[in-house]
């Protein structure tokens, strides 16, 4: 079971980047999503997550409106479309995966099963 997360990396206020997390050894599909963001000095937060059926979505306040989280079960991989990026919004990102075959939308890291190894995003003002 593998998470491979890409698609971090450097860019100004205003930009976009498209964040995958792409899955080896397992069938996503039966699985819920979380990206998850650790800056440093700062705990982890959940900044969005999808159920494995794609019905229901959670985001965070400081990125409702920005963020689209998305997932290609054909492609076994989710998707963090990020724009209007903000200073605030650097940090490590990590996907996560949490089995359930439910409309469930989990939050919390400690939910998650496996974790990827992240990728770096920088915002510059």
């Amino acid at each position: 079971v593998q998470l491979q997360a890409s698609g971090g990396g450097l860019v100004q206020a205003g930009g976009s980047l498209r964040l995958s997390c792409a899955a080896s050894g397992f069938t996503l599909e039966d699985w819920a999503i979380g990206w998850f963001r650790q800056a440093p000095g700062k705990e982890r937060e959940a900044v969005s997550c999808i159920s494995s059926n794609g019905d229901s979505t959670y985001y965070s306040d400081s990125v409702k409106g920005r963020f689209t989280i998305s997932r290609d079960n054909a492609e076994n991989t989710g998707y963090l479309q990020m724009n209007s990026l903000k200073p605030e919004d650097t940090a490590v990102y990590y996907c996560a995966v949490m089995f359930s075959l439910h409309t469930v939308v989990p939050t919390t890291p400690s939910q998650y099963h496996y974790w990827g190894q992240g990728t770096e995003v920088t915002v510059s003002s």
